[in-house]
């Protein structure tokens, strides 16, 4: 059972460096392009974001599929690990193949609606070219980070992410600046790249399932079976959950886009700042795909009693971790801004929105644990409604601070912290009623 303070960081740590796996590969996206010039750091912040919505829909189906099997674990039901898993990819495969022939063919009408720069317009669909054959690498990748999460044998993951931030990084060099023999290709090299570190690590997941001497006992070893069943019941569970990602993500991306009309230096010194936001989240990642696998095994060891107190114990534990790698921005500010730009102009610029982010990560590292410890309940549909109410905060702020009385970047920014501050309140609300006791998975 999962619940000491030294269990917790023994399953999160291995999911901190793997769940955030697309937010690594678009940091080190921003982190070369950064070093070409301000288009195309604009332009990834806003095919980043959008990139970043892809995928986190892939890995928010995952998420049923994790709770799931958990939730058997905790039941000592091994057996069905290995069908729901290959379920689980069955429709991720299905997915990633509408997605990818949006961005294939859909891509140009939709930037076209909102990015005014045609410099920048052009830069996203360059990059998207080559990125979008990558979907079904990482959804194949979200699938495995799902198994191995929800049995909470998370090792395999420090692999995967070893893998592709390793080959991400060297094939970024070599791909957007032309060296080593690479063709000089700029954003569009950062895409391919991209696509070629996520086949990589996914080559290594399949490996590992191959040779790993649980897989018997979990049925992966057989010929796949795919049960519509259970397809169905992880697409009720995930739904909301997907619906909340598209949700998050889409009120960043508009964020970016209400950005854009501030100006390009607004728009890349918020890039910029994103970029170090990204990298400081990844320890809450990790904590809050932990919190989903130890919430849905304490209810399957029927533990209802110790689900609160657990999530508390995560949430204490990722609000210190996060605090202790946040106060780089304090110790270090240059550095820190150095992984976005060397543009000296746009780092002194950045600095006055530090605590405006220090703030935010305070509030994001205690909500999103209590968000997921709901999300690992089973009580999805009531999370979509919070996620809702919070973005409609978010996005009704944003509109009025940008667009009707023109404020400071700082302030545009401030809205991170309304939204984490109703998220939070509605999470602890849910968690501490009984209302989530007799929800099935």
């Amino acid at each position: 059972m999962i619940t000491t303070y030294r269990d917790i960081l023994k399953l999160s740590i291995p999911i901190m460096i793997g769940s955030a796996v697309q937010n690594l590969i678009t940091l080190t996206d921003t982190i070369f392009l950064g070093r070409v010039g301000e288009v195309e750091l604009g332009a990834i912040g806003l095919v980043g974001v959008f990139y970043l919505m892809i995928a986190s829909i892939g890995y928010s189906f995952s998420k049923a599929g994790q709770i799931m099997i958990a939730r058997r674990v905790g039941e000592g039901d091994l057996e069905k690990i290995g069908v729901i898993t290959y379920s689980m990819g069955a429709f991720a495969l299905f997915l990633a193949t509408i997605l990818f022939f949006f961005m294939q063919f859909g891509s140009r009408w939709f930037f076209g609606l909102f990015v005014d720069s045609q410099e920048i317009y052009e830069a996203c669909i360059a990059y998207l070219d080559y990125r979008s054959i990558g979907v079904f690498f990482s959804y194949i990748g979200v699938v495995a980070i799902a198994l191995y999460t929800g049995v909470a044998r998370t090792t395999v993951i420090i692999y995967n992410a070893l893998m592709m931030g390793v080959s991400n990084m060297v094939l970024n060099y070599g791909l957007i600046f032309g060296e080593w023999g690479f063709p000089e290709m700029g954003i569009a090299g950062a895409g391919l790249a991209s696509t070629i570190a996520e086949i990589l690590a996914t080559t290594i997941f399949i490996g590992y399932i191959i040779l790993d001497k649980h897989s018997k006992s979990y049925k992966l070893l057989q010929l796949p079976k795919i049960d519509v069943g259970i397809i169905k019941a992880q697409l009720k569970l995930s739904t909301p959950i997907v619906l909340q990602s598209v949700v998050g993500m889409g009120s960043w991306f508009i964020f970016f886009i209400l950005i854009e009309d501030m100006g390009k230096t607004e728009l890349a010194i918020s890039n910029l700042m994103r970029a170090v936001y990204l990298l400081l989240m990844i320890p809450c990642w990790g904590f809050a795909s932990g919190t989903n696998t130890i919430v849905s095994n304490l209810i399957g060891k029927n533990k209802l009693d110790l689900v609160f107190p657990a999530v508390s114990k995560v949430a204490l534990l990722c609000f210190v971790v996060t605090m202790i790698c946040g106060s780089s921005l304090l110790i270090a500010p240059n550095t820190m801004l150095k992984i976005g730009t060397d543009n000296l102009f746009l780092i002194e610029e950045s600095k006055r929105l530090i605590w405006v982010l220090l703030l935010t990560l305070a509030l994001f590292s205690v909500g999103a644990i209590y968000f997921n410890g709901l999300v690992g309940t089973g009580a999805t549909n009531q999370a979509l409604v919070m996620q809702v109410i919070s973005v409609c905060i978010y996005l009704g702020y944003l509109y009025w601070a940008v667009e009707i009385i023109h404020c400071s970047l700082e302030m545009a920014w401030m809205g991170e912290i309304y939204y984490w501050i109703a998220t939070l309140a509605m999470a602890i609300w849910y968690l501490r009623s009984t209302r989530w006791y007799n929800i099935k998975v």
